[in-house]
Formats: structure tokens, C-alpha cells, sequence
């Protein structure tokens, strides 16, 4: 009896067109995550620059007395 030994080189075309679609999907789903995580960033921020502002303004205020 001789045993039939298949040799598989390489990937198939289909498989390799599954894998980057793949890839692409997580690649977006990524980009729109880090698009939220700079606008919350940014909302941050000027919050903080704003804050800073009026505290600054206080201090002026406190001062001019």
C-alpha cells in the first residue's frame, strides 16, 4: 500500500483575498476609533484652555484690588 502524500506550497488566491479584506476591515474600524479618540482630545482641550482662562482672569481680578 502506498500512502498518497499531497504537498501544498503556497496560499490559494481566494485565501489570500480573505485575508486582506480582512485586514482592511480592521484597518478602518481602527482609523474611526482614533478619528473619535482626537475629536474627544480636542473637545478636551479647550475645555481645559478655557478653565485655565477664566481661572486666569480670577486671579487678575483678585489682583487689581
Amino acid at each position: 500500500m502506498k500512502k498518497i502524500q499531497k504537498t501544498k506550497k503556497g496560499f490559494t488566491l481566494i485565501e489570500m483575498v480573505l485575508v486582506i479584506a480582512i485586514i482592511v476591515i480592521l484597518a478602518a474600524v481602527l482609523v474611526m476609533a482614533i478619528g473619535g479618540y482626537i475629536a474627544r482630545a480636542r473637545n478636551a482641550a479647550s475645555s481645559v484652555a478655557a478653565h485655565n482662562s477664566s481661572i486666569s482672569a480670577g486671579v487678575s481680578a483678585i489682583d487689581a484690588q
